[in-house]
């Protein structure tokens, strides 16, 4: 893979082993215009990696430091999320900007980057997750256009879990004890059913805990998860 160094100014030094990747979109209305702000010092924010569109990488911090692309964010009991993980910004306008879905070649370039850097630094599949993920209060990206299904082929992410599945008939709070075990801040509960929704059940993202929602969580939280991935 051919990476493009666009140096920016915004990171520090890591206190954490790397041990997760969050995928984030830009959220904004073009590609350089993301680029510029993540390069900006005033805007003090940051990731290792951004894909263009047409598949281009450019690398703007070094994999060994602390880019700031998480911010206040919690995943698996982890607090300092840019500590421990590589961030990579894929560029998308976002809910906000014209919310579409992601372009082949753009993709492609994901799924190679993401298996690179997974390999280099042990990163276990479950902790390959979305910025909504770790941010449920504040994020929605990369959403739920976002094809998590051809990283899970790869054994890249999690699969959504369709095979074996049973109800585990838990109470709202029940879930949501399940769902903190799993990773997520359900401090907000309305915003970590989502979160979840989004992840995992995309087609119907309500907030409401139903079976279907139940019986993945569970399946999610066995040794291995089976889907058609």
């Amino acid at each position: 893979m051919t990476i493009i160094d666009t140096p920016s100014p915004n990171f520090d030094e890591r206190t954490l082993p790397i041990s997760m990747i969050v995928l984030h979109y830009t959220g904004m209305a073009d590609g350089s215009s993301a680029l510029a702000r993540l390069c900006d010092p005033a805007a003090k924010v940051s990731a290792h990696y951004v894909v263009e569109e047409n598949g281009r990488v450019m690398r703007l911090v070094a994999e060994d430091k602390r880019a700031w692309h998480a911010g206040r964010s919690h995943w698996r009991g982890l607090t300092d999320v840019n500590s421990a993980s590589i961030g990579i910004e894929i560029v998308n306008p976002g809910h906000e900007h014209g919310y579409r879905g992601f372009p082949r070649e753009q993709i492609a370039a994901v799924v190679q980057l993401v298996a690179e850097i997974k390999d280099r630094h042990g990163i276990g599949r479950g902790d390959v997750v979305g910025h909504s993920d770790v941010a449920p209060r504040r994020k929605r990206d990369p959403g739920e256009l976002f094809p998590w299904s051809k990283l899970a082929r790869l054994r890249l992410a999690l699969p959504r879990p369709t095979k074996n599945l049973m109800d585990p008939m838990w109470s709202e709070a029940g879930f949501l004890l399940a769902l903190d075990r799993f990773g997520y801040d359900v401090e907000d509960k309305m915003a970590a059913i989502m979160a979840f929704q989004r992840r995992f059940r995309p087609e119907m993202i309500d907030g409401e805990v139903d079976a279907e929602c139940r019986m993945i969580l569970l399946a999610l939280l066995l040794p291995k998860p089976q889907g058609d991935d």
